[in-house]
């Protein structure tokens, strides 16, 4: 089996920081051996009411802002500020992708014209911006259907059908919380979503928000292609994605499991393999 591709979602974990992004985009670009580096891009003021720009974070310890919207606007980055992060992963040898969540937001990104762009299950509703995404970018459109019904689902493969993009499509498993318990994960959602659109989309991946790495490994057995995984440097920094991220060395090990899983998941060419012969030769008993 291939090693699926994977994916270091930083999202906000940067704090506002660009020096704190550019560190972790060689942290995860070196030493944990990533293929993508995700971001997100937000226009807080078009994505919020009124009401939800100006009420206080849920939580908040971890708010940067007196306010939700505050909090947000601190957290964005620009999309000069998303073009060096681009040319940052580029120089490292790592893919750049981002998360958009409103339709200023997707437009200001299509113009980086990354290889991928991935919508967050809260927006694989918002049909301006799959809209838009079929007709003015030319990638690859990645769709997270946490938090989703299968009619829904159903609903957003054949938009993407009837724009003719449903082969640039890949749609994830995921289960949005932070974190998720091991029994929500739901790993065989994998193989539902396999069997109901494998003939229909470029791919399948999975979007986890668990603690540890062992889910990822399964859902690499199970067939998907890319698997997704928040990132920090420390999982004790402020903001609300940390506890559900991995740190450096958790990622590392993820993508060395990754690897030498897929090198395992295969069958023997022969009846006793070299290494066999010689233990054949020595305890075979007849």
């Amino acid at each position: 089996m291939d090693k699926p591709l994977l994916i270091a979602e930083i999202g906000c974990n940067h704090k506002g920081d660009m020096q704190v992004a550019h560190e972790m985009i060689q942290v995860a670009a070196n030493f944990c051996k990533v293929d993508m580096i995700k971001f997100q891009k937000r226009t807080p003021r078009e994505l919020l009411s009124e009401e939800e720009y100006n009420a206080p974070h849920p939580n908040p310890y971890h708010s940067y802002g007196s306010t939700y919207g505050e909090h947000r606007e601190y957290l964005e980055l620009d999309i000069n500020q998303h073009m060096q992060l681009k040319k940052w992963c580029e120089e490292e040898g790592v893919t750049y992708s981002t998360s958009v969540w409103d339709l200023t937001a997707t437009k200001q990104v299509v113009q980086l014209d990354p290889k991928m762009i991935k919508v967050p299950s809260a927006c694989n509703l918002k049909f301006d911006m799959l809209e838009y995404l079929c007709e003015a970018y030319r990638g690859e459109i990645h769709v997270s259907f946490g938090m989703t019904t299968k009619d829904e689902e159903e609903q957003i493969v054949q938009f993407f059908e009837t724009k003719n993009r449903a082969k640039d499509l890949v749609i994830y498993s995921c289960t949005s919380g932070y974190p998720v318990d091991f029994e929500d994960i739901c790993l065989f959602e994998i193989i539902r979503l396999k069997n109901a659109f494998t003939d229909r989309v470029k791919a399948v991946g999975f979007s986890g928000h668990h603690l540890g790495i062992a889910a990822d490994i399964a859902a690499m057995t199970l067939g998907a292609q890319y698997i997704e995984r928040h990132y920090t440097l420390d999982r004790t920094w402020k903001g609300t994605d940390h506890a559900a991220s991995l740190e450096p060395d958790g990622l590392r090990r993820l993508s060395r499991d990754l690897y030498n899983v897929s090198l395992a998941l295969n069958y023997k060419n022969q009846d006793i393999l070299e290494v066999e012969k010689v233990q054949r030769n020595k305890l075979k008993r007849f």
